[in-house]
């Protein structure tokens, strides 16, 4: 149903919407800033209305791409895709445990290198924003704190502590000095035009109270006083002191932000979360580009300057690197998928929509704002500036079910549900929200065949040691982080018990039961050797317990629990307290009565052998003995290896772990994460089965995989897999509008553009770089129904839809049809609104099928 409102007057204008989106630019083209030369100095500051670079104000889009996520040799394709979608700054954290791992041994090496990472941001002429922290949450272990920190005599983290401000300060000012001495801020000629301190802080205020309040004005004094010549942000603080600005995070911080702490700041978003991280047991996140698009426009029409995307890309959790119970993957939702491939139509819509707020710069920048109610839910933001003969419009339909038609100089214009259209002169509607002209594309993976040719894994099982052969023992179960100290997951509790033939049930079918409690994250069971099972908690971190039936002999028996941990919790009030491990354990069901075997004597070993030895670098794995591994499947705590050649070409590679359990993977010694299938969300699945191996980390021959495996599984069924975006797809209707072509033009040509007759609604397809379409999987003009990759005819189908699709893409990079029904010949299904929707593959220009 749609709802036609008389609206409020702008002068003589009667304002509301109707109509048509265009919205979709030509795909060529950026917005970002053009640095008149990369290297110039810039004076940074600002005012109530934005920031404000060498006296130019202007409207900023972000993208967080952290650095140790990806890996050198992808930061450049990375960056470059940002900037092709509209993004003029790339936004990062500081990761100070990932720095100095052990105090006063720094490591800025390879995807460290936090130096080249901004270096290679500035030289495609974008911006940075340095988000230091040295908190920074991110889903990172321990929220960026190295664990020796946590072994200051007296400290307490993100309070009125000295000291924790004396380490805090120590290395805010090693950072910023660093990036002083590289010239990198960019007063000096550098690209850095905000630093952060802190990250969150109002989150966990209130648990310190008094000295909450006294550390956030310390810690936003003590940042200004640090040499940088650029504002400080506060992100999600509303008290923040002085001249740093407070920001907002969120998803819908156009209507969440109640505004700066000051009329003298400006309001800057520094994280609109393109999805959401995944922790182990969730199912897929999603956040359509609809909606992440109605959020920016809502912002931009509400005072907003500057946008971040939380995650732009997201990347991968190599190694140890996640907090407790992150999947490896990290923010794969976003507009750059995990390996860096273009998301659509999250980046192609979101790139049209950056376009779309750049032609109103003038008007959001230097006019003045009015706001228009035209009836329930629906609204007008104006922003005009007589002088510079400037006006933008910003249409909006607030109702998430019913379109509405408004006036607007005594013009309709049709909203969708839940939408808004941005008219730059206010008179064009040149995108809508709701109305997507971008492709969508699905992602792929394709079994690498040489992989599974010869293959002949090798195996290692590692030793479950004895309570008399352990480094520590007594009475006591240590706590898991402060034995480990951060240097493993594993920490191995075992005690011997003895137990008389008096003591064991009559009847063989009733058995005693091992139950264990610990606080986390994973324990598993041993007795006598033999596995007996596992359990594990949850991201929640409360306790849990390992409950299973056992088999005891009588005389000695052996009790052994692995202990393991997914990463330090990252975030909370008292981090320095938080606590892992085995906190009581008991055997149940013996003739005479419940064990408590909490004050047994108790050896404690940190680690696996296998990692002590280093099995999974390449230098060391030939100091174990290595068998074939046919007939130990499904067997615990195994470490396999094999060597496999690096598949041709530059798709991006992953491992299809489907047939494991949980453990970690290493190619030629560089660990791709930990991974555990066999944790599933409510949906059956697990919440993460493929993980990337970067092309880095491959050499073309003998590339060495170990696996550890904990619990038990098959890797005989373990595929390696190409990454491919190469099903892409397009879906128009004949009554959609047409797209401007060119962007740059003065609002004159916009409008005589989109009246141009000859202009008609169109699909374009596009390959990625280096391929053509090869296939047509999907073509029709009529009422499709379906999505990309699933697509099917409905009533109304053209029968010469897909001859016509062909003639026009096959053995093309990209290509345009027109979606009027003359294109397809007699008007079928006479009264009906066409769609045409096209499902294509992409592919090397030789494999064309016609």
């Amino acid at each position: 149903m749609s709802k036609c409102i008389q609206g409020l007057s702008l002068g003589v204008l009667c304002l509301v919407l109707v109509s048509t989106i265009s919205g979709a630019l030509s795909h060529e083209g950026s917005v970002a800033l053009s640095h008149e030369g990369v290297g110039r100095k810039q004076n940074v500051t600002y005012d109530g209305r934005s920031l404000i670079i060498d006296g130019r104000r202007e409207l900023f889009f972000s993208g967080s791409i952290h650095y140790p996520r990806s890996t050198p040799d992808m930061w450049p394709d990375l960056i470059a895709k940002a900037k092709e979608g509209g993004i003029n700054v790339i936004s990062t954290y500081v990761f100070w445990n990932a720095h100095e791992p052990v105090e006063g041994k720094f490591n800025f090496k390879g995807r460290y290198n936090l130096v080249k990472f901004i270096k290679l941001i500035q030289k495609q002429g974008l911006y940075v924003i340095l988000r230091i922290g040295p908190f920074i949450e991110a889903e990172w272990n321990h929220g960026g704190f190295p664990y020796w920190l946590r072994e200051k005599p007296g400290i307490i983290f993100r309070t009125d502590n000295q000291p924790f401000k004396y380490y805090m300060k120590r290395y805010a000012k090693m950072i910023v000095n660093m990036m002083n001495k590289n010239e990198l801020f960019a007063p000096q000629g550098g690209p850095i035009i905000l630093t952060q301190i802190e990250n969150e802080y109002n989150n966990v205020q209130q648990v310190f109270k008094e000295r909450g309040a006294d550390y956030v004005q310390w810690a936003g004094n003590m940042a200004l006083k640090l040499n940088t010549g650029v504002p400080w942000i506060m992100c999600k603080q509303k008290d923040a002191p002085g001249a740093v600005i407070n920001t907002c995070n969120g998803r819908n911080c156009g209507d969440t932000f109640t505004g700066p702490n000051s009329p003298n700041k400006p309001s800057l978003w520094t994280e609109n979360w393109t999805a959401q991280y995944r922790v182990l047991g969730d199912p897929p996140s999603q956040r359509p580009a609809e909606d992440l698009a109605f959020a920016v426009a809502r912002w931009f029409s509400k005072h907003g300057t500057l946008v971040n995307y939380y995650m732009y890309h997201g990347g991968t959790n190599f190694g140890r690197t996640t907090s407790s119970f992150v999947t490896t993957r990290y923010y794969d939702e976003a507009p750059l998928d995990e390996y860096g491939l273009v998301r659509e139509p999250k980046w192609g819509h979101l790139r049209d929509l950056h376009r779309a707020l750049k032609l109103s710069r003038k008007a959001l920048l230097w006019g003045t704002h009015s706001n228009y109610s035209l009836g329930h839910q629906l609204e007008a933001r104006v922003y005009q500036n007589s002088e510079k003969n400037v006006c933008s419009a910003f249409l909006a339909n607030n109702n998430t079910r019913e379109a509405a038609t408004i006036y607007f100089q005594n013009v309709p214009y049709y909203l969708p549900p839940r939408s808004i259209s941005i008219l730059p002169d206010c008179k064009t509607v040149v995108f809508n929200t709701k109305k997507v002209n971008a492709q969508h594309n699905a992602r792929t993976f394709h079994h690498v065949k040489d992989f599974s040719k010869g293959m002949r894994w090798k195996m290692f099982k590692d030793s479950i040691p004895n309570t008399e052969d352990t480094p520590v023992q007594n009475s006591l179960l240590l706590e898991h982080y402060n034995a480990t100290k951060d240097t493993t997951d594993f920490l191995w509790y075992t005690t011997n018990i003895d137990v008389g033939s008096n003591d064991l049930p009559l009847l063989n079918s009733i058995k005693p039961i091992l139950q264990v409690a610990s606080w986390g994250h994973a324990v598993h069971g041993f007795v006598n050797d033999l596995y007996v099972g596992s359990s594990h908690g949850d991201h929640v971190q409360s306790p849990f317990s390992l409950n299973k039936p056992i088999t005891l002999k009588p005389g000695k028996n052996k009790i052994s629990l692995l202990s393991m941990t997914t990463g330090f919790p990252n975030s909370g009030g008292y981090m320095e307290h938080k606590i892992a491990g085995v906190s009581k354990v008991l055997i149940q069901g013996l003739m005479t009565g419940t064990q408590d075997l909490i004050n047994n004597i108790w050896g404690h070993q940190v680690g696996l052998l296998g990692e002590k030895l280093e099995v999974y670098n390449p230098r060391s794995s030939k100091k174990v003995k290595w068998v074939d591994a046919k007939g130990h499947d499904h067997e615990p705590l195994i470490w396999y290896k094999r060597h496999f050649d690096a598949p041709a070409g530059s798709d991006p590679v992953a491992l299809d772990m489907s047939s494991m359990g949980k453990g970690e993977i290493w190619v030629n010694g560089q660990s791709i994460g930990r991974y555990w299938v066999s944790y599933l969300t409510p949906l059956g699945l697990p919440s993460q089965s493929v993980y990337h191996i970067p092309r880095s980390f491959l050499k073309p021959k003998r590339n060495l995989l170990v696996i550890l495996e904990e619990t038990g599984g098959n890797p005989r069924r373990i595929t390696l897999e190409n990454v491919r975006r190469d099903i892409i797809c397009g879906f128009v209707s004949e009554n959609h509008p047409p797209k401007v072509k060119d962007f740059e033009r003065s609002d004159s040509q916009i409008k005589a553009l989109v009246h141009e007759s000859e202009l008609q609604p169109m699909l374009n397809l596009h390959c990625p770089s280096d391929n053509v379409i090869q296939t047509i999987d999907f073509a029709s003009f009529g009422n499709p129904i379906g999505i990309c990759s699933a697509f099917a005819t409905g009533t109304c189908h053209s029968a010469v839809a897909k001859d016509i699709v062909e003639k026009a893409c096959l053995g093309k990079e990209s290509c345009v049809v027109s979606a009027l029904p003359s294109n397809f010949g007699t008007d079928l299904c006479p009264g009906t609104i066409k769609t045409l929707a096209v499902q294509a593959r992409c592919g090397p220009k030789r494999k064309i099928k016609h």
